[in-house]
């Protein structure tokens, strides 16, 4: 079974392809030669999410998911939410995002956190489903690790010693939030 996800980000796409089991293929906007950008003008992860799955059905009509997921910071009244890839500007850096929440941050004892990614997926014949995974944990004070991309550098998940970025990916795509909606995903489809 093959299935569009609605993204141009490579890394999500191999992510997803990790997560699959066998049988299911994902391919990416890049690969039905959609080049444009997806305008996210929601405001809420659902919202985005649904407008880049409609998209897309809308101009292909074949079954079709997309997420839209959000970094939200407890002291921060939930900030940045759904900006969370353009939190410090529209060119949408993984380096100044990081730096700008945790210089927002600085301030602040709680750096309570979770990411949350919310998928919309429709099927061929048009019918819309929603999942939401969450993972909770903290912001720590400086950036470790290499793997991964966005805030995972600086994200660690509850009962972990090590961020996001120092996990094997294996071990991410067990725990993370968009593992977590993947999965609710594949009980649906199966």
């Amino acid at each position: 079974m093959k299935i569009c996800f609605a993204s141009h980000n490579a890394n999500k796409v191999k992510e997803m392809n990790e997560i699959m089991p066998v049988g299911i293929s994902i391919v990416g906007l890049d690969d039905l030669n959609i080049t444009e950008d997806i305008a996210e003008t929601g405001s809420t992860l659902e919202e985005n999410s649904e407008i880049k799955a409609s998209y897309v059905f809308d101009r292909l009509g074949i079954p079709v998911f997309a997420d839209d997921s959000g970094l939200l910071v407890k002291s921060l009244n939930g900030e940045p939410g759904v900006y969370s890839a353009r939190y410090a500007g529209p060119e949408k850096n993984d380096d100044n995002n990081m730096n700008l929440l945790l210089e927002n941050l600085r301030h602040h004892e709680d750096r309570s956190a979770e990411f949350q990614t919310v998928i919309t997926y429709i099927d061929q014949k048009g019918s819309k489903r929603q999942f939401k995974g969450v993972v909770e944990g903290q912001i720590i004070k400086e950036k470790r690790g290499n793997n991964g991309f966005g805030y995972d550098p600086i994200f660690q998940p509850l009962n972990h010693e090590v961020t996001f970025a120092e996990m094997s990916h294996q071990l991410k795509n067990q725990i993370s939030h968009r593992a977590n909606a993947v999965q609710q995903l594949l009980d649906y489809l199966s």
